[in-house]
Protein backbone atom coordinates (compact mmCIF):
# COMPACT_ATOMS: atom_id res chain seq x y z
CA UNK A 1 0.00 0.00 0.00
CA UNK A 2 2.96 2.50 0.82
CA UNK A 3 4.97 1.51 -1.93
CA UNK A 4 3.95 3.63 -4.10
CA UNK A 5 2.75 6.73 -1.75
CA UNK A 6 3.09 10.26 -2.66
CA UNK A 7 4.90 11.46 -0.12
CA UNK A 8 5.02 15.22 -0.10
CA UNK A 9 1.05 15.25 -1.08
CA UNK A 10 0.96 12.98 2.40
CA UNK A 11 3.23 15.22 4.47
CA UNK A 12 1.65 18.31 3.26
CA UNK A 13 -1.87 16.75 4.35
CA UNK A 14 -0.56 15.98 7.92
CA UNK A 15 0.83 19.67 8.08
CA UNK A 16 -1.83 21.10 7.23
CA UNK A 17 -4.03 19.69 9.93
CA UNK A 18 -1.24 20.31 12.53
CA UNK A 19 -1.28 24.12 11.54
CA UNK A 20 -4.94 23.96 11.30
CA UNK A 21 -5.17 22.87 15.09
CA UNK A 22 -2.30 25.40 16.14
CA UNK A 23 -4.40 28.03 14.91
CA UNK A 24 -7.40 27.23 16.99
CA UNK A 25 -5.32 26.02 20.07
CA UNK A 26 -2.35 28.12 20.19
CA UNK A 27 -2.17 31.61 18.14
CA UNK A 28 -3.43 34.37 18.94
CA UNK A 29 -6.42 35.92 17.82
CA UNK A 30 -5.19 38.42 14.93
CA UNK A 31 -2.58 35.10 13.64
CA UNK A 32 -5.76 32.89 13.33
CA UNK A 33 -7.60 35.76 11.77
CA UNK A 34 -4.39 36.06 9.42
CA UNK A 35 -4.15 32.73 7.85
CA UNK A 36 -6.70 30.87 8.80
CA UNK A 37 -8.42 31.23 5.46
CA UNK A 38 -5.08 30.41 3.33
CA UNK A 39 -4.86 27.13 5.78
CA UNK A 40 -8.48 26.28 4.53
CA UNK A 41 -7.76 27.03 0.92
CA UNK A 42 -4.77 24.75 0.77
CA UNK A 43 -6.98 21.59 2.36
CA UNK A 44 -9.26 23.00 -0.33
CA UNK A 45 -7.08 21.99 -2.61
CA UNK A 46 -5.30 19.22 -1.01
CA UNK A 47 -8.81 17.49 -1.16
CA UNK A 48 -8.41 18.21 -4.57
CA UNK A 49 -5.78 16.31 -5.15
CA UNK A 50 -7.04 13.24 -2.83
CA UNK A 51 -9.97 12.98 -5.47
CA UNK A 52 -7.66 12.83 -8.30
CA UNK A 53 -5.75 9.90 -6.61
CA UNK A 54 -2.93 11.11 -4.46
CA UNK A 55 -1.42 10.73 -2.06
CA UNK A 56 -2.65 6.63 -2.31
CA UNK A 57 -3.85 4.91 -4.67
CA UNK A 58 -6.31 3.47 -2.74
CA UNK A 59 -8.96 5.82 -2.86
CA UNK A 60 -11.05 5.26 0.12
CA UNK A 61 -7.35 5.86 2.05
CA UNK A 62 -7.75 9.40 0.19
CA UNK A 63 -10.65 10.27 1.33
CA UNK A 64 -10.47 8.89 4.54
CA UNK A 65 -7.58 11.96 4.76
CA UNK A 66 -9.71 14.68 3.58
CA UNK A 67 -13.08 13.63 4.42
CA UNK A 68 -13.43 15.92 7.16
CA UNK A 69 -14.24 19.40 4.69
CA UNK A 70 -12.27 21.89 7.11
CA UNK A 71 -15.03 24.46 4.92
CA UNK A 72 -17.78 23.03 6.72
CA UNK A 73 -20.86 23.11 4.24
CA UNK A 74 -19.32 21.32 1.18
CA UNK A 75 -19.83 17.72 1.63
CA UNK A 76 -15.85 16.03 0.36
CA UNK A 77 -17.54 13.20 -1.63
CA UNK A 78 -19.80 15.60 -3.75
CA UNK A 79 -17.16 18.10 -4.54
CA UNK A 80 -14.95 14.58 -5.68
CA UNK A 81 -17.91 13.62 -7.72
CA UNK A 82 -18.85 17.00 -9.62
CA UNK A 83 -15.45 17.97 -10.25
CA UNK A 84 -14.66 14.42 -12.00
CA UNK A 85 -17.73 15.47 -14.11
CA UNK A 86 -16.51 19.25 -14.89
CA UNK A 87 -12.83 16.77 -16.13
CA UNK A 88 -15.60 15.89 -19.19
CA UNK A 89 -13.53 18.37 -21.00
CA UNK A 90 -16.14 18.51 -24.17
CA UNK A 91 -18.52 19.86 -22.20
CA UNK A 92 -16.25 22.66 -20.31
CA UNK A 93 -18.18 25.86 -19.27
CA UNK A 94 -21.53 24.38 -20.68
CA UNK A 95 -24.66 25.72 -18.26
CA UNK A 96 -26.27 22.10 -17.54
CA UNK A 97 -23.33 19.43 -17.82
CA UNK A 98 -20.61 21.69 -16.20
CA UNK A 99 -20.94 21.63 -12.37
CA UNK A 100 -18.36 23.92 -11.72
CA UNK A 101 -19.45 26.58 -14.45
CA UNK A 102 -19.88 30.66 -13.61
CA UNK A 103 -22.32 30.73 -17.20
CA UNK A 104 -25.78 30.27 -17.92
CA UNK A 105 -28.08 29.93 -20.30
CA UNK A 106 -28.62 32.61 -22.24
CA UNK A 107 -32.29 32.31 -22.20
CA UNK A 108 -32.32 31.94 -17.88
CA UNK A 109 -30.04 35.31 -18.10
CA UNK A 110 -32.65 37.02 -19.96
CA UNK A 111 -35.81 35.82 -17.71
CA UNK A 112 -33.24 36.75 -14.65
CA UNK A 113 -35.46 39.73 -12.78
CA UNK A 114 -32.88 42.85 -12.68
CA UNK A 115 -31.81 42.70 -9.17
CA UNK A 116 -30.20 39.03 -9.89
CA UNK A 117 -29.02 40.20 -12.85
CA UNK A 118 -26.76 43.41 -11.29
CA UNK A 119 -25.80 40.70 -8.81
CA UNK A 120 -24.73 38.45 -11.21
CA UNK A 121 -22.94 40.69 -13.29
CA UNK A 122 -20.60 42.29 -10.01
CA UNK A 123 -20.20 38.47 -9.53
CA UNK A 124 -18.49 38.35 -12.84
CA UNK A 125 -15.62 41.30 -11.57
CA UNK A 126 -12.56 39.84 -9.68
CA UNK A 127 -13.53 42.36 -6.79
CA UNK A 128 -17.37 41.43 -6.64
CA UNK A 129 -16.32 37.55 -7.00
CA UNK A 130 -13.67 37.91 -3.96
CA UNK A 131 -16.58 39.81 -1.66
CA UNK A 132 -19.80 38.07 -2.76
CA UNK A 133 -18.79 34.96 -4.66
CA UNK A 134 -18.44 33.09 -1.88
CA UNK A 135 -21.71 33.31 -0.63
CA UNK A 136 -22.95 32.73 -4.30
CA UNK A 137 -21.28 29.97 -4.82
CA UNK A 138 -22.52 28.16 -2.06
CA UNK A 139 -26.27 29.35 -2.42
CA UNK A 140 -25.91 27.85 -6.13
CA UNK A 141 -24.66 24.86 -4.73
CA UNK A 142 -26.58 23.80 -2.12
CA UNK A 143 -30.17 25.31 -4.25
CA UNK A 144 -28.53 22.79 -7.35
CA UNK A 145 -27.66 20.09 -4.58
CA UNK A 146 -31.75 20.08 -3.92
CA UNK A 147 -32.58 20.00 -7.07
CA UNK A 148 -30.96 17.14 -8.29
CA UNK A 149 -31.04 15.04 -5.05
CA UNK A 150 -30.81 11.31 -5.93
CA UNK A 151 -30.15 8.80 -3.69
CA UNK A 152 -26.37 8.48 -3.65
CA UNK A 153 -26.05 12.27 -3.34
CA UNK A 154 -28.33 12.15 -0.35
CA UNK A 155 -26.07 9.07 1.23
CA UNK A 156 -23.33 11.57 0.62
CA UNK A 157 -24.59 14.54 2.13
CA UNK A 158 -25.77 12.05 5.50
CA UNK A 159 -22.33 10.99 5.09
CA UNK A 160 -20.97 14.42 5.33
CA UNK A 161 -22.83 15.24 8.88
CA UNK A 162 -19.98 13.26 11.09
CA UNK A 163 -17.62 15.22 9.31
CA UNK A 164 -19.12 18.32 9.98
CA UNK A 165 -20.02 17.38 13.75
CA UNK A 166 -16.19 16.79 13.94
CA UNK A 167 -14.92 20.07 12.90
CA UNK A 168 -17.19 22.01 14.36
CA UNK A 169 -16.75 20.16 17.94
CA UNK A 170 -12.91 20.85 17.30
CA UNK A 171 -13.88 24.61 16.81
CA UNK A 172 -16.15 24.53 20.05
CA UNK A 173 -13.98 23.07 22.11
CA UNK A 174 -10.91 25.11 21.21
CA UNK A 175 -10.52 29.27 22.22
CA UNK A 176 -11.15 30.30 18.51
CA UNK A 177 -14.89 31.23 18.25
CA UNK A 178 -17.47 30.27 15.62
CA UNK A 179 -17.55 33.79 14.22
CA UNK A 180 -13.60 33.44 13.73
CA UNK A 181 -13.75 30.28 12.31
CA UNK A 182 -16.54 31.56 9.79
CA UNK A 183 -14.48 34.32 8.48
CA UNK A 184 -11.44 32.29 8.04
CA UNK A 185 -13.84 29.79 5.89
CA UNK A 186 -15.15 32.57 3.45
CA UNK A 187 -11.08 34.09 3.76
CA UNK A 188 -10.63 30.56 2.65
CA UNK A 189 -13.49 30.19 0.18
CA UNK A 190 -13.06 34.09 -1.03
CA UNK A 191 -9.15 33.46 -2.10
CA UNK A 192 -10.44 29.67 -3.93
CA UNK A 193 -12.63 32.40 -5.69
CA UNK A 194 -9.45 34.02 -6.87
CA UNK A 195 -8.10 30.73 -8.54
CA UNK A 196 -11.85 30.21 -10.33
CA UNK A 197 -12.58 33.57 -12.01
CA UNK A 198 -10.83 33.11 -15.29
CA UNK A 199 -9.19 28.98 -15.25
CA UNK A 200 -11.89 28.46 -18.00
CA UNK A 201 -13.50 30.23 -20.31
CA UNK A 202 -16.21 29.55 -23.01
CA UNK A 203 -14.93 28.80 -26.61
CA UNK A 204 -15.79 27.24 -29.77
CA UNK A 205 -13.15 24.47 -28.73
CA UNK A 206 -13.25 22.59 -26.00
CA UNK A 207 -9.27 22.76 -25.77
CA UNK A 208 -9.06 26.66 -26.10
CA UNK A 209 -11.13 26.66 -22.64
CA UNK A 210 -8.34 26.14 -20.00
CA UNK A 211 -6.25 28.85 -18.70
CA UNK A 212 -2.82 29.55 -17.71
CA UNK A 213 -1.28 31.87 -14.66
CA UNK A 214 2.34 31.74 -15.07
CA UNK A 215 3.27 33.16 -12.20
CA UNK A 216 1.31 31.96 -9.47
CA UNK A 217 3.29 33.45 -6.40
CA UNK A 218 2.06 32.18 -3.36
CA UNK A 219 -1.46 31.63 -4.78
CA UNK A 220 0.41 29.08 -6.53
CA UNK A 221 1.38 27.08 -3.22
CA UNK A 222 -2.08 27.60 -2.04
CA UNK A 223 -3.87 25.98 -5.24
CA UNK A 224 -1.00 23.56 -5.57
CA UNK A 225 0.47 24.70 -8.59
CA UNK A 226 -3.49 24.56 -10.46
CA UNK A 227 -2.36 28.06 -11.96
CA UNK A 228 -0.86 25.99 -14.98
CA UNK A 229 -4.89 24.31 -15.24
CA UNK A 230 -4.15 23.66 -18.90
CA UNK A 231 -1.67 21.21 -17.48
CA UNK A 232 -3.47 19.69 -15.12
CA UNK A 233 -6.53 19.15 -17.22
CA UNK A 234 -4.49 17.32 -20.06
CA UNK A 235 -2.45 15.21 -17.42
CA UNK A 236 -5.58 15.29 -14.33
CA UNK A 237 -3.80 12.51 -12.18
CA UNK A 238 -0.29 13.80 -12.58
CA UNK A 239 0.72 15.38 -8.68
CA UNK A 240 0.58 18.81 -7.95
CA UNK A 241 4.55 19.20 -7.71
CA UNK A 242 5.01 17.84 -11.25
CA UNK A 243 3.05 20.65 -13.01
CA UNK A 244 5.35 23.12 -13.03
CA UNK A 245 8.03 21.00 -14.47
CA UNK A 246 5.84 19.71 -17.20
CA UNK A 247 4.64 23.16 -18.16
CA UNK A 248 8.64 24.53 -18.67
CA UNK A 249 9.41 21.50 -20.52
CA UNK A 250 5.97 21.81 -23.10
CA UNK A 251 5.70 25.75 -22.63
CA UNK A 252 5.09 26.52 -26.56
CA UNK A 253 2.94 23.32 -26.91
CA UNK A 254 0.29 24.04 -23.94
CA UNK A 255 -0.22 27.71 -25.19
CA UNK A 256 -0.92 26.88 -28.40
CA UNK A 257 -3.12 24.27 -27.43
CA UNK A 258 -5.13 26.52 -25.30
CA UNK A 259 -5.03 29.42 -28.08
CA UNK A 260 -2.63 31.45 -25.62
CA UNK A 261 -5.21 31.22 -22.62
CA UNK A 262 -2.27 33.03 -20.65
CA UNK A 263 -1.82 35.58 -17.78
CA UNK A 264 1.56 36.25 -16.60
CA UNK A 265 0.20 36.46 -12.99
CA UNK A 266 -2.57 36.97 -10.61
CA UNK A 267 -1.42 40.49 -10.33
CA UNK A 268 -2.11 41.02 -14.03
CA UNK A 269 -5.86 39.46 -13.24
CA UNK A 270 -6.30 41.70 -10.25
CA UNK A 271 -4.82 45.20 -12.69
CA UNK A 272 -7.36 43.78 -15.71
CA UNK A 273 -10.35 42.63 -13.63
CA UNK A 274 -10.76 44.18 -10.31
CA UNK A 275 -13.79 46.76 -11.54
CA UNK A 276 -15.11 44.77 -15.07
CA UNK A 277 -16.25 41.44 -15.99
CA UNK A 278 -14.04 39.33 -18.11
CA UNK A 279 -17.20 37.47 -19.37
CA UNK A 280 -20.47 37.94 -19.83
CA UNK A 281 -22.78 35.87 -17.47
CA UNK A 282 -24.72 34.57 -20.47
CA UNK A 283 -22.76 31.72 -22.47
CA UNK A 284 -21.63 33.45 -25.50
CA UNK A 285 -21.48 29.78 -27.63
CA UNK A 286 -24.14 27.82 -26.09
CA UNK A 287 -27.01 26.46 -28.14
CA UNK A 288 -29.58 24.28 -27.10
CA UNK A 289 -29.56 20.31 -28.37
Amino acid sequence: MFKHTDIPTLFLILACYVVWGGLLFWAPVWLTLVLLGPVITLHSSLQHEALHGHPFRTAWLNTALVWPSLVVLVPYTRFRDTHLAHHYDPMLTDPYEDPETNYLDPDVWQRANPALRWLLSVNNTLSGRLLLGPIIGLVSFVVGEIRAMTARSLRQWLGHLPAMALVLSIVWVSPTSLWTYAFGVYVGLSILKLRTFLEHRAAPQCRARTAIVENGGVFGFLFLNNNLHVVHHVHPTVAWYKLPRLYAANKANYLRRNDGYFYRSYWDILRRYAWRAKDPVAHPFWQKR
